[in-house]
């Protein structure tokens, strides 16, 4: 029998498979969640000098039924209301400014976008205000590089505003000495306006360890605020300065071992320090973390967490070689409290040291209403108790998936053990479903639908010898290379891009689609002047669906650092979802992304062409 999906993931109903109740993903009561409150996020850009391309949020609190009008400069342009789906192509040769306005045909919730004339094809442009040439104190000039991103809702208005961290080009991994210029945080609106800049200062090292900044509204006001762990020496975006202007707690080799270490809760629309308390989980012993020169101490972690199903909890993590341990957090708009601390190192806590990941995922894996934070190779659940350990230790990525039912999530992880190579396990419990060995480091590995003619997502890694379905079957072999098997697809990053069910594949400035008939990648975007972050890993500023209909933008920087490119897709669609961003565990997943090292924001919900035939996330997919 056809199995018929019959309620939105996003309705706060139960999922119904011939009318027997699946309660897998969705248990959170979406009547009491605090989320954000998002506006139409209308966007319009050239798709040539004369076709703009004109695409808005579809919201939860829209109806089944609700149509569409577009109004180009107050004048109605489309002849019949669009109902399939939120993208709109409008052939304009005016040179002047022209203002869109998508209006509803139920409800008041419109939005605009102005375009001006001289507005690049393909992108929108943000010119941004780089900070300025540094010298070290050996009289080394240093500059500075736009890096990871974030967005939230910072004033209120119901579109995103985007936090940038800029990278010392003197930053330096964990394992490595050196002094390096600090870190700065900067708000941009879409326009390009700056609304602040955070210096964290001399006693907060740079580089991909160090600086996770979370970018979420913690109290319900609205507003999205910043937190990120702070020191004697930084400075808010109002000028005003934390802890102590002369305290240097550098070493001689530029590592910071000693000293306070703060969190400190910044206001989003102004940069203002609101709070700052003692950073937990607090250094204490080096060698507990797994060595003595401050290379394991200073691994950080950061997520956002649904911890009671209803208020978002930050949640600070340190170490994951050795000892592992994790924070959380609330804020109410006054105070930061701790909610609770999980320590590996604590009597019966044992099997969770030295299980950590170079990121995390965070979902309601258990069913019970409440976020859990998976860690790498061990879960830790929404009360601060560990609720798993696989065992397998340190990894470099993983990936939070769902079966086709939505009826349970996994994890597709990489290990760096020389043993385990990839493996799938079930999230809830850790057992292992799927296992491909290597005595190799397999530092990466992807999941995504990209093949239509297998059931549900594929995996892909070094050790998995090819492509694989979701139950493990081969469905094309990669083939070695110079005597060395590796990964024959993308294993960076994904985008959802072309307008179809299936995930397309982005590895630096390149968008691809597998093409399951030849078994090779067919190049669908190469973004020209625009470059990724972080050398061979090869990631965007941030890929997340901020603007316009459920596909994802692209937000890149260019090599000058002068500007951010925030690349919006021109392929049409026929379909017509809810905004991913209203979805918890991908709102989630798009704030974590600037982790360490970062992986793409991944929906809680499964997505390709097998939900053909089912009612999905508001429409019926055809």
């Amino acid at each position: 029998m056809k199995r018929i999906i019959t309620a939105s993931l996003l309705t706060g109903m139960a999922l119904c498979i011939n009318s027997v109740p699946v309660f897998a993903q969705s248990h959170y009561d979406f009547s009491k969640l605090k989320m954000e409150n998002l506006g139409r996020g209308v966007v319009a850009v050239r798709e040539t000098p004369e076709k703009i391309n004109i695409s808005w949020r579809y919201l939860t609190q829209d109806d089944e039924s609700q149509t569409f009008d577009i109004y180009r400069n107050g004048k109605k342009i489309n002849k019949t209301p669009i109902s399939e789906s939120t993208f709109f192509t409008d052939n304009y040769k005016d040179k002047r400014p022209v203002t869109y306005e998508v209006r509803p045909s139920k409800g008041k919730l419109a939005g605009s976008y102005t375009l001006n004339p001289d507005s690049q094809i393909g992108y929108i442009d943000i010119p941004l205000d780089r900070p300025e040439l540094g010298v070290d104190i050996w009289g080394k000039e240093y500059f500075y590089n736009a890096n990871d991103a974030s967005v939230g809702d910072v004033d209120g208005d119901g579109e995103y505003e985007i936090i940038l961290k800029w990278d010392p080009t003197n930053s330096h991994d964990n394992a490595h000495d050196g002094f390096t210029g600090p870190t700065f945080l900067d708000c941009y609106k879409l326009d390009g306006t700056k609304l602040w800049r955070i210096n964290l200062g001399d006693n907060i090292r740079s580089g991909a360890h160090y600086t996770q900044f979370m970018v979420y509204d913690l109290d319900g006001d609205g507003c999205a605020e910043v937190v990120c762990k702070t020191a004697d020496g930084t400075i808010d975006g109002t000028n005003r300065l934390i802890g102590s202007h002369k305290a240097d707690w550098r070493n001689m080799k530029g590592r910071v071992i000693a000293g306070p270490e703060y969190l400190t809760v910044f206001n989003g629309k102004t940069g203002e320090a609101m709070s700052t308390v003692d950073y937990q989980p607090a250094r204490g012993e080096l060698k507990d973390w797994g060595d003595g020169y401050a290379n394991r101490s200073e691994r950080y972690l950061a997520a956002i967490a649904y911890l009671d199903g209803v208020h978002p909890s930050v949640i600070m993590c340190r170490g994951y070689y050795a000892k592992t341990a994790l924070a959380a957090y609330d804020w109410d708009g006054k105070e930061l409290k701790l909610r609770w601390l999980f320590d590996s190192s604590l009597p019966g806590n044992e099997a969770f040291g030295g299980q950590g990941n170079h990121n995390l995922r965070i979902a309601d894996v258990d069913g019970d209403g409440c976020d859990e934070i998976i860690y790498g190779q061990m879960t830790v659940d929404n009360d601060g108790t560990g609720l798993y350990s696989t065992g397998m230790y340190h990894g470099d990525a993983i990936h939070l998936l769902s079966d086709i039912n939505n009826e349970k999530y996994y994890v597709w992880g990489c290990h760096e053990n020389k043993k385990d190579g990839t493996s799938l396990r079930d999230a809830a419990t850790g057992e292992v479903i799927l296992i491909y060995p290597s005595n190799k480091d397999i530092g990466r590995c992807m999941a995504a639908d990209i093949d239509p003619t297998h059931e549900g997502v594929e995996l892909w890694s070094p050790s998995s010898r090819g492509l694989r379905s979701f139950t493990g079957e081969a469905i094309a072999i990669q083939k070695k290379f110079m005597g060395e098997t590796k990964s024959f697809l993308p294993v960076n990053f994904c985008v959802r891009w072309d307008g179809d069910l299936l995930t397309e594949l982005l590895d630096g400035n390149t968008i691809s689609k597998y093409n399951w008939e030849t078994g090779e990648l067919d190049i669908l975007e190469k973004f020209e002047g625009a470059i990724s972050n972080n050398g061979t890993k090869a990631t965007p500023c941030l890929q997340a669906d901020i603007l316009g209909d459920w596909r994802e933008e692209v937000i890149l920087r260019t090599p000058d650092n002068e500007s951010l490119r925030i690349y919006v897709t021109d392929y049409p669609t026929d379909y017509r979802f809810h905004t991913f961003m209203e979805e918890p565990a991908y709102r989630i997943s798009v704030a974590n992304q600037n982790v360490a090292y970062n992986q793409p924001a991944e929906p809680g919900f499964y997505f390709g062409p097998d939900l053909k035939g089912r009612k999905f996330r508001g429409t019926f997919v055809k």
